[in-house]
């Protein structure tokens, strides 16, 4: 591996300079990404197409100069898996048609397996392949409450409210359907790690939605048997987004990496996930400001979180309409950095 950061990073090893690569890095800031968009009909089918994922998750190493490449797909390749058809709305987000609603729907859909995900699993070799080991390649999943969540409710929401009701309402029923998106997902991200992911991150994009005491019951302990199945295969990342409330139990996971929203203080995090490797977690709108604005905010950052065990990123992903080279100097702002 020619550029093993991360890898050292995310193990706890001594890095000589902090190490960054960018959520949604794969995406409508870069050129190359718009040009391919622009070639396929919709956006399933760029996630279908391997030669298209690999092209769009080389670009950002290419262009951008970040630390990893990570996998060019999407959350709801699970529940697609599971029998759930989905369609992805310019400007909407994802639709189903059909949701869960009740226990014969859990009972309908299928414990997902590699044939519903081959194309995936091309993909990543097709991109370590072509990466010949310049830097890592990350996979990654949803949690099981985030897909839970759009399961159920069908759609992106402010609230969940649908998705939540089940939790109160319809407890063990919840509790059956998570379980079922876990198996699906474990299978689903050890797949990916025989096909040659290096590093997973599971995104659990709407824990803060929960109460703490629902968090703990409904979402951490499925992340919790995901994190115990995968790590021994790879380092996990897990990325708990606004669930910091919970932190003392997020700091009991069995991952190598948490990933920090940029609501989260960084030496906060430091006194409550004791022996994790940080990563994050600079609010992505910091990017839309003045290259100056963009180095002073960086730097204070990297001063807060310290140059080891940390991976520089920002606390959700980049922002479709910021500027390429904005994005640009946040990288070489983190590689310039003095090391101590």
């Amino acid at each position: 591996m020619k550029n093993d950061l991360i890898l050292r990073a995310v193990r706890g090893e001594k890095t000589e300079r902090v190490p960054v690569w960018l959520m949604r890095q794969a995406g409508r800031i870069l050129p190359g990404y718009r040009k391919i968009r622009e070639s396929v009909k919709d956006f399933q089918e760029l996630v279908k197409t391997p030669e298209l994922a690999c092209a769009a998750t080389l670009e950002p190493v290419d262009i951008l100069g970040v630390d990893a490449a990570i996998i060019f797909s999407d959350i709801l390749v699970v529940p697609e898996a599971m029998g759930l058809d989905y369609q992805m709305l310019e400007s909407r987000g994802p639709i189903f048609e059909k949701t869960i609603q009740t226990e014969k729907d859990i009972d309908a859909i299928r414990v997902g397996s590699t044939e519903n995900w081959t194309y995936l699993l091309d993909a990543i070799k097709l991109t370590r392949k072509e990466l010949n080991d310049r830097v890592p390649l990350i996979g990654f999943a949803g949690s099981p409450w985030t897909i839970f969540a759009y399961m159920t409710e069908g759609k992106g929401s402010k609230t969940f409210s649908i998705a939540k009701r089940m939790l109160y309402s319809e407890p063990e029923m919840a509790h059956k359907l998570l379980d079922k998106i876990t198996q699906t997902t474990i299978k689903y991200l050890k797949d990916q790690v025989a096909a040659g992911a290096q590093i997973v991150q599971l995104f659990d994009s709407w824990g803060g939605i929960l109460s703490p005491e629902s968090y703990e019951e409904f979402s951490l302990p499925y992340i919790a048997k995901i994190c115990n199945e995968l790590s021994p295969l790879v380092p996990v990342i897990a990325f708990p987004k606004g669930a910091f409330f919970s932190a003392k139990a997020i700091a009991k996971l069995n991952c190598a990496a948490i990933c920090l929203d940029w609501t989260v203080d960084p030496k906060e995090a430091r006194q409550l996930l004791p022996g994790k490797t940080l990563q994050g977690n600079l609010d992505p709108c910091v990017l839309y400001a003045k290259p100056s604005v963009i180095k002073s905010k960086t730097y204070k950052m990297l001063d807060q979180f310290g140059t080891q065990n940390y991976i520089a990123n920002l606390g959700h992903g980049v922002y479709p309409d910021i500027p390429m080279e904005n994005v640009k100097h946040f990288i070489d702002c983190v590689k310039q950095y003095p090391q101590a």
